[in-house]
């Protein structure tokens, strides 16, 4: 059925829209695109519904299409239904919602659990400023908390002794995250030294300060972290790359999305639903990296 649909509609397009031979053959081979993927689901383009064209639509991404090629074969798909709609073959449309390229979301960047060892190895704790910066990388990835955050924290938003610390996020909300055992340990021994950068300056509350105790800023800490990124021979990454990395990791293994979306203060849980698109491809990659028939 899904050929014999293909041939009606190139047949109509090069009747009735007049479609050069070039134009139709572009048409056929985006739409065997289509049917081939229609195939592996068990069912015909009639039958395709719109969770399996969004799913068809990232079928194309992953294949490393340009954002063009996809749009041009997103043309092709919504002629097609749209000619079997008039022709009273469907009832409905089921491309009518598709998202265009441009209106997909760019998956997240973020760290295996080794590149995080490696970033979390790469200061060096004998120094001050070291321990400073191994104590800020424990509590970036232990938290997945923004930078801006990060920077803003005092010594009286971190509960050591419970194991949490207490954030100010957008719109001054307020919300707490565990803490790790890891990233405890590092406080505290920067804490013990904390009082010497500190010094009696006007930043004594700020939890992180620079060796002169003012406190350290956003742009700062960008460039701390691309530098231990550089060191530890894992490239240009800043610091939404270790909230990226807390996340994926959290719901990788068996976190559930509602406590994710809490700890990371996102409003909509919709904006925490991107990691589950890595997750997913993780698995994808997975299967088709081992399974003997993928």
């Amino acid at each position: 059925m899904s050929t014999s649909d293909i041939d009606g509609f190139l047949n109509y397009l090069r009747v009735e829209r007049g479609l050069s031979a070039n134009s139709l053959s572009a048409y056929r081979n985006d739409l065997a695109k289509l049917v081939s993927f229609a195939d592996t689901l068990g069912k015909n383009v009639r039958s395709l519904e719109a969770g399996d064209l969004s799913t068809f639509a990232r079928y194309l991404g992953s294949r490393r299409l340009g954002p063009r090629s996809v749009a041009r074969a997103f043309v092709a798909v919504r002629g097609l239904y749209k000619y079997l709609l008039q022709d009273g073959h469907l009832k409905a449309d089921p491309s009518v919602n598709l998202e265009s390229p441009k209106q997909w979301r760019t998956l997240p960047h973020f760290l295996a659990s080794e590149e995080v060892d490696k970033l979390l190895a790469a200061p060096d704790p004998s120094s001050a400023l070291g321990l400073r910066d191994k104590a800020m990388l424990e509590i970036l990835y232990a938290t997945g908390i923004r930078v801006s955050e990060l920077v803003r924290l005092t010594a009286g938003n971190v509960n050591l002794d419970i194991g949490f610390v207490t954030v100010i996020g957008k719109g001054d909300k307020e919300r707490v995250v565990p803490l790790g055992r890891s990233a405890i340990e590092w406080t505290m021994k920067y804490l013990r030294i904390r009082r010497r950068l500190a010094g009696e300056s006007k930043s004594a509350r700020t939890l992180f300060v620079t060796e002169r105790g003012d406190a350290l800023t956003r742009q700062a800490f960008w460039r701390i972290i691309v530098t231990y990124g550089e060191r530890a021979s894992i490239g240009h990454i800043t610091p939404h790359v270790l909230r990226h990395s807390f996340a994926t990791h959290l719901l990788e293994n068996g976190a559930d999305l509602r406590s994710v979306q809490m700890m990371l203060g996102h409003s909509d849980i919709s904006t925490t639903q991107i990691y589950t698109h890595i997750t997913n491809e993780r698995l994808r990659e997975i299967y088709r990296k081992f399974h003997p028939r993928a």
